[in-house]
């Protein structure tokens, strides 16, 4: 596998709201498949990491279902969409503006311990458990667009977790690994409620 061919055919797959800012790159020496950092707010571009050598294992529909999930992540994560967080994290760095031009030391810590809680809440909602689920259902809307039905995106996808997991030599899931598989069980037919 070329993988500027590959990479020319996964930015072509890419929704076009994303091609501005999504730019994947060949990291051959990482030991993940694919990997992408949480993008910080100052930077506009958001990077996608691939190891080709690693990636090839996969099937075509698995790394178009992988690519997609990961650029749907990186899309959904906003610094700045208003929420109590974000005006509590800019409340706390203006109240400790004010606090440190009166040279009050306890209003500074009190206020950037507001802010830093504050930040921390984002950068976990970020990464929590329902960002994670709500990338793979962006990705499962967008590949149905390629001709996919939502039960064989599903699959792909389900597949693609359960590849990665062991091209990377890992003995188990992780808890967020564990809920979204099961999630995309449920979407592709394979876990069926059993009445009693």
């Amino acid at each position: 596998m070329e993988p500027k061919v590959e990479i020319r055919r996964l930015s072509d797959l890419m929704p076009a709201s994303a091609r501005n800012t999504v730019k994947i790159l060949s990291k051959a020496e990482q030991e993940k498949v694919i990997d992408a950092s949480l993008p910080l707010p100052w930077h506009r571009q958001r990077l996608i990491y691939i190891n080709f050598d690693l990636w090839r294992n996969l099937t075509k529909p698995q790394r178009d279902l992988l690519l997609l999930r990961t650029v749907s992540w990186l899309i959904e994560v906003q610094w700045f969409k208003p929420d109590i967080y974000q005006g509590v994290a800019l409340v706390g760095l203006f109240a400790g503006l004010i606090e440190s031009a009166q040279g009050d030391v306890v209003g500074v810590i009190a206020s950037g311990g507001l802010s830093a809680i504050a930040i921390f809440r984002i950068l976990r909602h970020n990464r929590s458990q329902q960002s994670e689920i709500a990338a793979d259902l962006a990705a499962i809307n967008l590949v149905q667009r390629r001709g996919y039905s939502e039960a064989e995106a599903a699959e792909h996808l389900l597949k693609a977790i359960e590849t990665v997991t062991k091209i990377e030599k890992h003995s188990t899931l992780n808890f967020i690994e564990l809920i979204r598989t099961q999630n995309l069980r449920t979407i592709a037919g394979f876990s069926k409620l059993v009445d009693s």
